[in-house]
């Protein structure tokens, strides 16, 4: 791919329909090796495939293997990282278990030197690519070819781990069977003082060591993952969440749970990455008269609308117990022809909500499935607007 056959093979793909490729295939191996057309088409797809994770301009020059695109952080996730990283002081870094490269590409962009780390060679290749394309300008960057088990990072300036969280298809949940191991990761990072390991964000809290900080990120309302940090001072809080690309940030401040409440006319939905990281409490701070609609349920209900990066707010038409033909006949009597469904601590599924009410109308409305005072409940309303 990386001769002048293969780079004019991808400039000719970049934006070629899949529908239509095996007709592309057979024009393009009249006059190109078949392996090479295979291989440009498989970049191709795989490209295509990335826009998502690294928008159209990186992923159009990047190079992928499957796992690659799977696994490879988001970019604007690792351009947040690199960016914390150069915060605390890092002109260093050694990344270990690189992949692609997806994250020492931000780190090179934000100024620091990176050595990355893999085991498997054509990934440690693709990374030197990747890094050559997307950050020819910055400062030393190196890929080398190893085991992270076995390779001496004693000279490292600070660690970024990121664990292979996949064994064939399937998903690992222990951390202690991530490749390498949780515990190996985060001992690796106390030993060059700072760093930090990237884990699933399903992480019990209870695994989140006292000298870490655990910082949950979610972009455009999903959450992507958690990152645990070590500095050579004392963590500057427990848990953090980080809400991209807006970069709005809440830290843990110990406050107790907000009293459970009726409902009020306003009903806030905390961002993933809050209530993954147990800051409902922190995130309810700013909004006067705030409550929990249930002890269990991290929905919070306040009576006045005020604007926060931490929690999207509905206003709220109808509270009422859960009861399906009562749902329909309000969905007729109100012409809604356009239905959202969520829900929280509920066994409704949503789909399967939608295909039994009849939708029929100009209107919007969205309803929330979830429990008020212990009890099924229907919440009715629509997106506040401050």
């Amino acid at each position: 791919m990386l001769t002048p056959e293969g780079q004019a093979l991808l400039a000719e793909l970049r934006d070629h329909d899949p529908a239509r490729e095996l007709a592309l295939a057979t024009r393009l191996r009249r006059d190109h090796p078949a392996a090479l057309v295979s291989a440009a088409l498989g970049q191709a797809r795989l490209r295509q495939r990335a826009v998502a994770k690294f928008g159209a301009e990186d992923a159009g020059r990047m190079y992928f293997t499957p796992n690659g695109v799977e696994q490879a952080t988001r970019g604007a996730v690792a351009a947040h990282r690199a960016a914390r990283f150069r915060s605390l002081g890092a002109t260093r870094v050694t990344d270990l278990c690189c992949g692609i490269g997806g994250d020492a590409v931000e780190l090179a962009r934000a100024g620091i030197a990176v050595t990355g780390v893999d085991l498997d060679p054509l990934t440690c290749e693709i990374a030197t690519a990747n890094l050559r394309t997307l950050a020819p300008e910055g400062p030393q960057a190196t890929v080398v070819c190893a085991d992270v088990a076995t390779y001496d990072a004693g000279d490292a300036q600070a660690l970024f781990v990121d664990p292979a969280r996949r064994r064939g298809s399937g998903r690992i949940f222990d951390p202690e069977a991530y490749s390498p191991p949780l515990s190996w990761a985060l001992d690796a990072v106390r030993r060059a003082g700072l760093g930090a390991v990237k884990i699933a964000p399903g992480v019990p809290h209870e695994l989140v060591p006292p000298d870490f900080t655990a910082e949950w990120i979610s972009y455009e309302g999903d959450v992507k993952e958690a990152v645990l940090w070590h500095t050579p001072d004392a963590p500057d809080a427990t848990r953090r969440a980080t809400l991209l690309p807006s970069g709005a940030t809440l830290a843990a401040q110990g406050l107790p749970d907000p009293a459970v409440r009726e409902p009020g006319r306003y009903l806030y939905e905390p961002d993933g990455a809050v209530i993954r990281a147990h800051l409902v409490a922190e995130a309810a701070r700013d909004l006067p008269g705030a409550g929990l609609i249930d002890e269990t349920i991290a929905y919070l209900t306040a009576d006045e609308l005020r604007e926060t990066p931490f929690a999207t707010a509905y206003e709220i038409t109808d509270v009422l117990p859960f009861h399906l033909k009562r749902l329909k006949a309000l969905l007729r009597e109100r012409e809604i022809g356009v239905l959202t469904v969520k829900k929280r601590g509920s066994a409704v599924e949503p789909e399967e909500l939608r295909r039994k009410v009849k939708l029929r109308g100009r209107n919007e409305l969205t309803v929330v499935l979830t429990r008020v005072a212990g009890a099924p409940a229907m919440l009715l309303g629509h997106r506040a607007r401050p």
